[in-house]
């Protein structure tokens, strides 16, 4: 299983590397197998190069108003009826015409088939 031993010394370089920029130690979660022994590769060294080498995001202007966190109102019991409530008629009234657009799209749809069926000529005669 030559993955696990890759994914442990890419773990074990990346805890070095946050380490090493943030200097202090990861008390908290000690590794739980020896570090894995790996070369520094020139890679490496210029990613921590830049990463160093960037300057700071630049500060968040004071004229720029924050948003307000939203307000909620507070909840009263006779609200969430009164919301179910109009939910269960708003349902109905769809409901209704789904109905109502399905019984004329039939009424539709025989109509054309009586016009279509009276407009048939009298079957052929049958040959002998």
């Amino acid at each position: 299983m030559k993955w696990i031993s890759e994914r442990d010394a890419l773990i074990a370089q990346t805890l070095a590397f946050v380490q090493s920029v943030t200097g202090k130690k990861d008390e908290l979660h000690p590794p739980e197998r020896p570090p894995v022994a790996f070369a520094v590769t020139a890679e490496v060294v210029t990613v921590q190069a830049v990463a160093i080498e960037t300057d700071p995001p630049p500060a968040v202007s004071p004229s720029v108003p924050q948003p307000q966190p939203v307000q909620i109102p507070p909840s009263r019991p006779g609200d969430f009826r009164t919301e179910m409530q109009a939910r269960i008629a708003n349902f109905r009234k769809h409901q209704e015409r789904f109905e109502r657009e399905r019984e004329e799209y039939c009424a539709a749809t025989l109509t054309k088939l009586r016009a279509a069926l009276r407009d048939v000529g009298p079957p052929p005669p049958a040959k002998k």
